[in-house]
């Protein structure tokens, strides 16, 4: 069983490519969240994979909402691992998600990670690569991922392939607890009704459910309590009427459609 998160479609894409080669199921965080759903069954030999985006140097609060609610009917030692999509390094994320599985009475035995492309649009900060670093980063992830699934097919206990922080108690607990508290909000986001051509997809992109057009209507951010700027309806608009905190229009877009 594959849990993941995804925005922008960078660990969608890796989750898949798990699935693919385990034969396991994948089952979206934030669909689960949303409907309440925390526990499942599962099978004597499963796997159980944690897949989600670095959000400020740490898994994004959805993520670990929902793990700390989790039940796994059947968890009897099988092999646990988690994978992370980040734009430079992972910090102490997967210290973070260790604890709070450990909380559940699940261990994780390896965690694994691959850079891919920015999707960050803060104000006064233009993180999106262009098109080329973008593709070369996305060649370079998919031979990484190629070396490392067969760790995750095998079971291997004790792997740590990760990109590892510099600074990482400063990227985490300092730099991540401003990320969290100031700029995951949908509070800042914006949109230009007079460009806007009432399409919906920001609606059918948001994996939280926290965006309504209604029937040819601008988008309207439901406060929901789910938002983690993930940045996926900016990033899709197709005529970039969406902004973040009056200060990402023009700005780069990015999502993962390979």
């Amino acid at each position: 069983m594959i849990f993941y998160f995804t925005g922008t479609g960078n660990t969608g894409f890796v989750a898949s490519r798990l699935a693919e080669e385990t034969g396991e199921r994948l089952v979206s965080i934030a669909s689960a969240v949303v409907k309440g759903e925390y526990d499942y069954q599962l099978a004597a030999d499963e796997r159980i994979g944690f897949c989600f985006p670095i959000h400020g140097w740490r898994p994004p609060f959805i993520v670990r909402d929902f793990v700390k609610r989790l039940h796994l009917d059947g968890y009897n030692g099988q092999f646990c691992y988690a994978f992370a999509t980040c734009g430079d390094d992972v910090g102490l994320a997967f210290d973070y998600l260790r604890d709070d599985l450990q909380q559940v009475g699940v261990n994780l035995d390896s965690v694994y990670s691959v850079i891919m492309p920015e999707t960050y649009n803060f104000p006064f900060i233009d993180q999106i690569d262009t098109p080329e670093t973008a593709q070369r980063k996305i060649a370079d992830a998919r031979e990484q991922l190629a070396a490392m699934i067969p760790g995750i097919v095998n079971r291997a206990r004790g792997e740590k392939n990760i990109n590892k922080s510099r600074w990482p108690r400063t990227n985490s607990i300092m730099l991540g607890g401003f990320f969290l508290k100031h700029w995951v909000t949908d509070c800042k986001f914006t949109v230009d009704t007079g460009a806007c051509i009432r399409c919906g997809k920001c609606q059918q992109v948001c994996p939280v459910g926290n965006i309504d057009c209604g029937t040819g209507n601008p988008p309207e951010w439901q406060h929901n309590g789910l938002c983690t700027t993930c940045f996926s309806c900016y990033h899709h608009c197709p005529v970039h009427a969406i902004d973040f905190a009056g200060r990402t229009r023009g700005k780069r877009q990015y999502y993962f459609n390979q």
